[in-house]
Protein backbone atom coordinates (compact mmCIF):
# COMPACT_ATOMS: atom_id res chain seq x y z
CA UNK A 1 0.00 0.00 0.00
CA UNK A 2 0.76 3.40 -0.58
CA UNK A 3 2.01 5.53 2.39
CA UNK A 4 -0.60 7.76 3.93
CA UNK A 5 -0.39 11.20 3.20
CA UNK A 6 1.33 13.18 5.98
CA UNK A 7 -1.37 15.56 7.00
CA UNK A 8 -2.04 16.95 10.21
CA UNK A 9 -5.25 14.86 11.85
CA UNK A 10 -8.36 16.89 11.05
CA UNK A 11 -8.97 17.56 14.36
CA UNK A 12 -5.14 19.34 14.86
CA UNK A 13 -4.51 21.13 11.95
CA UNK A 14 -5.08 24.39 13.12
CA UNK A 15 -4.56 25.08 16.08
CA UNK A 16 -6.40 27.32 18.03
CA UNK A 17 -3.37 30.40 18.77
CA UNK A 18 -2.86 29.69 14.78
CA UNK A 19 -4.95 32.37 13.43
CA UNK A 20 -4.41 35.27 11.32
CA UNK A 21 -5.99 37.14 13.98
CA UNK A 22 -3.19 36.52 16.23
CA UNK A 23 -0.70 36.93 13.95
CA UNK A 24 1.27 40.11 15.11
CA UNK A 25 2.45 41.80 11.87
CA UNK A 26 4.45 45.15 11.44
CA UNK A 27 2.03 45.84 8.44
CA UNK A 28 -1.46 45.48 8.95
CA UNK A 29 -2.12 45.12 5.58
CA UNK A 30 -1.01 41.68 5.54
CA UNK A 31 -3.16 40.10 7.87
CA UNK A 32 -5.72 42.01 5.46
CA UNK A 33 -4.26 40.44 2.19
CA UNK A 34 -4.01 36.77 3.93
CA UNK A 35 -7.90 37.41 5.22
CA UNK A 36 -8.94 37.60 1.47
CA UNK A 37 -6.67 34.96 0.16
CA UNK A 38 -7.64 32.53 2.04
CA UNK A 39 -11.83 33.52 1.55
CA UNK A 40 -11.25 33.51 -1.94
CA UNK A 41 -10.46 37.34 -2.56
CA UNK A 42 -8.54 38.67 -5.76
CA UNK A 43 -5.31 38.02 -4.68
CA UNK A 44 -4.09 35.76 -7.11
CA UNK A 45 -4.21 32.04 -6.92
CA UNK A 46 -0.66 31.42 -5.51
CA UNK A 47 1.26 33.38 -3.13
CA UNK A 48 4.63 33.01 -1.72
CA UNK A 49 5.44 33.69 1.57
CA UNK A 50 9.38 33.76 2.31
CA UNK A 51 11.26 34.90 5.75
CA UNK A 52 13.53 33.28 7.93
CA UNK A 53 13.64 30.59 10.61
CA UNK A 54 10.91 32.33 13.17
CA UNK A 55 9.18 34.58 11.18
CA UNK A 56 6.23 33.16 11.37
CA UNK A 57 5.28 31.32 8.23
CA UNK A 58 4.03 28.00 9.35
CA UNK A 59 1.66 30.42 11.89
CA UNK A 60 0.88 31.94 8.70
CA UNK A 61 -0.10 28.99 7.15
CA UNK A 62 -2.13 27.43 9.57
CA UNK A 63 -4.06 30.24 9.96
CA UNK A 64 -4.98 30.65 6.14
CA UNK A 65 -6.10 27.11 5.77
CA UNK A 66 -8.10 28.00 9.28
CA UNK A 67 -10.07 30.91 7.14
CA UNK A 68 -10.87 29.06 4.46
CA UNK A 69 -12.61 26.11 6.45
CA UNK A 70 -14.34 29.31 8.64
CA UNK A 71 -15.36 30.45 5.08
CA UNK A 72 -16.33 26.75 4.04
CA UNK A 73 -13.60 26.15 2.00
CA UNK A 74 -12.09 23.09 1.40
CA UNK A 75 -8.39 23.55 2.40
CA UNK A 76 -5.41 21.46 3.58
CA UNK A 77 -1.84 21.77 5.04
CA UNK A 78 0.74 19.74 4.44
CA UNK A 79 4.91 20.72 5.99
CA UNK A 80 6.98 19.46 3.07
CA UNK A 81 9.60 18.32 4.95
CA UNK A 82 7.32 15.50 6.08
CA UNK A 83 6.91 14.56 2.58
CA UNK A 84 10.60 14.40 1.67
CA UNK A 85 11.07 11.82 -1.43
CA UNK A 86 7.66 11.14 -2.07
CA UNK A 87 5.90 14.41 -2.06
CA UNK A 88 3.93 13.21 -5.20
CA UNK A 89 1.72 10.35 -3.18
CA UNK A 90 1.42 13.42 -0.43
CA UNK A 91 0.16 15.49 -2.75
CA UNK A 92 -2.54 13.34 -4.94
CA UNK A 93 -4.88 13.64 -2.16
CA UNK A 94 -5.05 17.50 -1.90
CA UNK A 95 -5.34 18.26 -5.71
CA UNK A 96 -9.16 18.56 -5.02
CA UNK A 97 -9.62 20.86 -2.58
CA UNK A 98 -9.81 24.70 -3.14
CA UNK A 99 -6.70 25.71 -1.32
CA UNK A 100 -3.63 24.12 -0.04
CA UNK A 101 -0.62 25.66 2.42
CA UNK A 102 2.94 23.56 1.33
CA UNK A 103 5.07 24.56 3.93
CA UNK A 104 8.98 25.15 3.46
CA UNK A 105 9.65 24.68 -0.48
CA UNK A 106 13.34 24.10 0.24
CA UNK A 107 12.71 20.74 1.91
CA UNK A 108 11.87 19.25 -1.25
CA UNK A 109 14.75 21.75 -3.37
CA UNK A 110 16.88 18.85 -4.80
CA UNK A 111 15.01 16.56 -5.20
CA UNK A 112 13.99 15.99 -8.64
CA UNK A 113 11.21 13.65 -7.83
CA UNK A 114 9.55 15.85 -5.80
CA UNK A 115 10.23 19.31 -7.73
CA UNK A 116 8.20 17.41 -10.50
CA UNK A 117 5.61 16.56 -8.68
CA UNK A 118 5.41 20.04 -6.80
CA UNK A 119 5.61 21.51 -10.32
CA UNK A 120 3.10 19.48 -11.95
CA UNK A 121 0.54 19.75 -8.98
CA UNK A 122 1.37 23.89 -8.74
CA UNK A 123 -0.10 23.40 -12.70
CA UNK A 124 -2.80 21.69 -11.85
CA UNK A 125 -4.06 23.79 -8.96
CA UNK A 126 -3.53 26.57 -11.28
CA UNK A 127 -5.56 25.19 -14.00
CA UNK A 128 -8.49 24.46 -11.87
CA UNK A 129 -8.54 27.80 -10.53
CA UNK A 130 -7.62 26.69 -7.18
CA UNK A 131 -5.32 28.82 -4.59
CA UNK A 132 -1.75 27.36 -3.28
CA UNK A 133 0.22 29.01 -0.67
CA UNK A 134 4.46 28.12 0.14
CA UNK A 135 6.49 28.90 2.62
CA UNK A 136 9.98 29.29 1.89
CA UNK A 137 13.01 30.28 4.07
CA UNK A 138 14.48 32.13 0.31
CA UNK A 139 13.43 33.62 -2.37
CA UNK A 140 12.79 31.08 -5.26
CA UNK A 141 16.35 32.15 -7.29
CA UNK A 142 17.82 31.96 -3.53
CA UNK A 143 16.59 27.95 -3.55
CA UNK A 144 18.65 25.13 -4.36
CA UNK A 145 16.58 24.06 -6.81
CA UNK A 146 16.78 21.44 -10.21
CA UNK A 147 14.36 22.40 -12.11
CA UNK A 148 13.88 25.51 -14.04
CA UNK A 149 10.69 25.24 -14.80
CA UNK A 150 9.44 25.27 -10.80
CA UNK A 151 11.47 28.15 -10.12
CA UNK A 152 9.55 30.04 -12.96
CA UNK A 153 6.65 29.19 -11.06
CA UNK A 154 7.13 30.19 -7.82
CA UNK A 155 8.96 33.34 -9.37
CA UNK A 156 5.12 33.94 -10.69
CA UNK A 157 3.61 33.71 -6.91
CA UNK A 158 2.66 36.56 -5.79
CA UNK A 159 5.45 37.20 -2.83
CA UNK A 160 5.34 38.36 0.66
CA UNK A 161 8.53 39.03 2.53
CA UNK A 162 8.36 38.55 6.58
CA UNK A 163 10.70 39.93 8.72
CA UNK A 164 11.40 38.87 12.08
CA UNK A 165 10.04 40.51 15.11
CA UNK A 166 11.93 43.30 17.31
CA UNK A 167 11.46 41.99 21.51
CA UNK A 168 8.74 45.12 21.25
CA UNK A 169 6.65 42.64 18.18
CA UNK A 170 7.69 39.43 20.56
CA UNK A 171 6.26 40.74 23.04
CA UNK A 172 3.10 41.58 21.92
CA UNK A 173 2.51 38.35 20.52
CA UNK A 174 2.74 37.21 23.91
CA UNK A 175 0.37 39.35 25.58
CA UNK A 176 -1.81 38.99 22.61
CA UNK A 177 -1.74 34.73 23.21
CA UNK A 178 -1.87 35.26 27.22
CA UNK A 179 -5.00 37.31 26.81
CA UNK A 180 -6.94 34.96 24.78
CA UNK A 181 -5.83 31.84 27.51
CA UNK A 182 -6.97 34.30 30.06
CA UNK A 183 -3.54 33.67 31.52
CA UNK A 184 -2.90 36.66 33.69
CA UNK A 185 1.10 36.95 33.38
CA UNK A 186 2.89 40.63 34.86
CA UNK A 187 4.24 42.23 32.20
CA UNK A 188 7.88 42.25 34.39
CA UNK A 189 7.42 38.51 33.49
CA UNK A 190 6.77 39.12 29.94
CA UNK A 191 10.44 41.31 30.04
CA UNK A 192 12.18 38.66 31.94
CA UNK A 193 11.29 35.78 29.45
CA UNK A 194 12.54 38.09 26.80
CA UNK A 195 16.14 38.71 28.33
CA UNK A 196 17.09 35.06 30.01
CA UNK A 197 15.08 32.36 27.78
CA UNK A 198 15.89 33.68 24.13
CA UNK A 199 13.99 35.18 21.21
CA UNK A 200 13.28 32.58 19.03
CA UNK A 201 9.26 32.81 18.85
CA UNK A 202 8.43 29.68 18.22
CA UNK A 203 10.48 28.91 21.68
CA UNK A 204 8.76 31.18 23.15
CA UNK A 205 4.92 30.58 22.76
CA UNK A 206 6.06 26.80 23.20
CA UNK A 207 7.12 27.87 26.80
CA UNK A 208 4.25 29.96 27.27
CA UNK A 209 1.79 26.45 27.21
CA UNK A 210 4.21 25.27 29.52
CA UNK A 211 3.82 27.81 31.78
CA UNK A 212 -0.02 27.92 31.54
CA UNK A 213 -0.45 24.47 32.50
CA UNK A 214 1.83 25.53 35.52
CA UNK A 215 -0.54 28.99 36.25
CA UNK A 216 -3.29 26.51 36.27
CA UNK A 217 -1.94 23.48 38.26
CA UNK A 218 -0.53 26.53 41.24
CA UNK A 219 -2.78 28.82 41.09
CA UNK A 220 -0.14 31.60 40.39
CA UNK A 221 -0.02 34.34 38.21
CA UNK A 222 3.01 34.27 36.24
CA UNK A 223 5.24 36.25 37.96
CA UNK A 224 9.03 36.49 37.63
CA UNK A 225 9.49 34.67 41.36
CA UNK A 226 7.38 32.45 39.57
CA UNK A 227 9.17 31.66 36.30
CA UNK A 228 12.42 31.41 38.23
CA UNK A 229 10.74 28.51 40.62
CA UNK A 230 9.06 27.29 37.59
CA UNK A 231 12.42 27.10 35.34
CA UNK A 232 14.98 27.54 37.59
CA UNK A 233 15.81 23.44 38.60
CA UNK A 234 15.59 22.14 34.79
CA UNK A 235 15.80 25.19 32.32
CA UNK A 236 13.67 26.93 29.88
CA UNK A 237 13.58 24.04 27.50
Amino acid sequence: MPPSSPQLPLALRYPPDQRLETFHARDASLVAQLQAFAGGGATGEALLLVGAAGTGKSHLALAVCAGADAAGLRAGYLPLASAAGRLGDALDSLHALDLVALDGVEAAAGDRDDEVALFHFHNRMHDAGRRVLYTAQATPDALPLVLPDLRSRLSQCTRVVLERLDDEGRGEVLRLRARRRGLQIDEAAIEWLLRHVGRDLSGLTGLLDRLDRASLAAQRRITVPFLRQVLGASGPG
